[in-house]
């Protein structure tokens, strides 16, 4: 019907990332402002500001069951939150504020090595390193089962992996130019 039911205002920056959650009717959005907010779809109002990142968030994305978020930002941390309480459950991924590596989606780096960093969002603890394409990392996400992992880059090709092996089961490419999304 084209009918907006809800405008959320709240952010003071411009909103760069959004994820709809799931398992309920949350909507995550975060900002330049340096938060991230829960919103609820049907009453329209702001659930819960996730506080904890010192620069931009750029990323982010609810897990499947739809209990944690994950929060990517230009401070170089990944955070993994608890969508109930809305506090910070870990912070994933520390980057040295002299490298010149920026969070780019979900769990992975876009880095000078041209590679994603896969980490254990519960623990925090590095899993494994996919390597592969020649140019810049720009994006990746799993498959809703988990078992795959999409990688996109600068370098025209999309990869795929299994998570299990962590070997790539397909190159994707054609492209003339970057492929900056996957999904």
């Amino acid at each position: 019907t084209g009918k907006c039911y809800h405008t959320f205002r709240g952010h003071s920056a411009e909103i760069v990332c959004l994820s709809f959650n799931p398992q309920s009717t949350l909507l995550a959005t975060g900002s330049m402002d340096t938060t991230a907010k829960l919103w609820d779809l049907e009453k329209g109002e702001e659930v819960a500001t996730l506080n904890g990142h010192s620069a931009e968030i750029i990323a982010l994305s609810f897990n499947t069951t739809g209990d944690r978020i994950i929060t990517g930002s230009f401070d170089h941390t990944v955070i993994v939150w608890d969508v109930g309480t809305g506090r910070e459950q870990n912070l994933l991924i520390k980057m040295p504020t002299n490298n010149n590596a920026t969070v780019n989606s979900k769990a992975a780096m876009q880095c000078p090595c041209l590679c994603v960093q896969l980490w254990n969002a519960v623990t925090g603890t590095h899993i494994a390193t996919l390597a592969g394409h020649s140019k810049e990392v720009l994006d990746v996400c799993f498959d809703y089962a988990g078992q795959r992992i999409a990688t996109a880059s600068a370098d025209g090709s999309a990869r795929v992996y299994n998570a299990g092996t962590k070997q790539c089961i397909a190159k994707l490419e054609g492209h003339e130019d970057e492929i900056s999304k996957v999904s």
